[in-house]
């Protein structure tokens, strides 16, 4: 039997409805001893997230670990999107965050059975909730280049384990384009097209080339 092709969405595929973002650890002593990827790429990237996760109305819930007494405040790329007095993080002491029940409070809170994650580092405050939230039954995505870890090698073998467990693997920019998808979506299209411009490099060109012609500007 011969398959006949449809035109449809993938259920693979993330939209603003069917997913929550999981931002953790992103701070500044955590960054420091991040090695695997540059720290402006790093904050370019998380910054991608957060405008993204705002802009697109996902449930967004920020954790971090021992804030006052080791790893700092979190990225300014985050709380000047998601500030503080608005929208409490979640902070720890536990490197796994589902082992926190705040933590736990919060993902049940988002809602959503369908997750994305992005942290520092990748081996440890990253890939322990991921494989918690893998066993109790979410559908996780992990977002690579927007998380890190002291070397190349710890970062990508924490990747692989995740993968193994289950998780799948996007990148910032990635994320961005899968939720926008359709150019004709005019809701979203400035946002997207504003976020690439600022934070996705050569792309963000070719963004703004393409906006402009839409809107006539030459």
């Amino acid at each position: 039997m011969t398959i006949k092709a449809v035109a449809a969405e993938g259920k693979n595929l993330l939209n603003p409805q069917n997913h929550g973002l999981i931002l953790l650890d992103h701070q500044g002593q955590m960054a420091f001893n991040t090695k695997n990827i540059g720290i402006g790429d790093l904050r370019a990237n998380v910054a991608i997230l957060a405008e993204t996760a705002k802009g697109f109305n996902i449930p967004t819930l920020i954790s971090t670990i021992s804030r006052d007494d080791f790893a700092g405040p979190v990225f300014p790329e985050v709380s000047a999107v998601f500030p503080e007095s608005e929208k409490p993080y979640i902070n720890r002491t536990t490197s796994n965050a589902w082992e926190d029940q705040n933590f736990i409070d919060g993902v049940n809170a988002l809602g959503r059975d369908r997750l994305v994650f992005a942290g520092l580092w990748t081996s440890v405050c990253l890939n322990g909730p991921v494989q918690s939230a893998l066993e109790q039954g979410f559908e996780v995505y992990i977002v690579t280049d927007a998380s890190g870890d002291m070397t190349e090698e710890a970062h990508q073998m924490a990747i692989q384990r995740m993968i193994q467990s289950g998780a799948r693997p996007i990148t910032a920019v990635n994320y961005l384009l899968e939720l926008q998808r359709d150019w004709e979506r005019k809701e979203t299209y400035g946002l997207t097209s504003e976020i690439s411009q600022k934070h996705a490099g050569a792309f963000g060109i070719g963004i703004q080339y393409a906006y402009d012609m839409v809107h006539g500007q030459k």
